[in-house]
């Protein structure tokens, strides 16, 4: 990255009124720093990362591996209500945590 295209203090004193942050001098000069450090790291990737290099988004391709559904034995209404404190209508009832409606 040359001189001319780093990140100054005042470009991140701009984002940051953009942003709404508020930053002193120190920090932007810090930032600006850190900023030029990134997009020269980025630069030099792009020069290694040549035409023959595809995109990738995951350096290992992501596949989901899940079981198939399978119905199983279930518990019928009355056998899941059994144990519960409160039921009304084939349903638990449970406190109520909102304000009536």
């Amino acid at each position: 990255m040359t001189e001319s295209s780093a990140i100054t203090p005042e470009q991140v004193e701009h984002l940051a009124s953009l942003s709404r942050i508020a930053m002193g001098e120190d920090e932007l000069k810090s930032l600006a720093g850190d900023l030029s450090t990134i997009l020269s790291n980025v630069a030099r990737v792009n020069e290694v990362a040549g035409d023959d290099v595809p995109a990738t988004s995951h350096p290992i391709a992501l596949s989901n591996v899940l079981r198939p559904d399978v119905v199983g034995e279930t518990l019928t209404n009355e056998q899941a209500l059994a144990s519960a404190p409160a039921s009304a209508d084939d349903k638990f009832l449970v406190p109520q945590i909102l304000g009536e409606e």
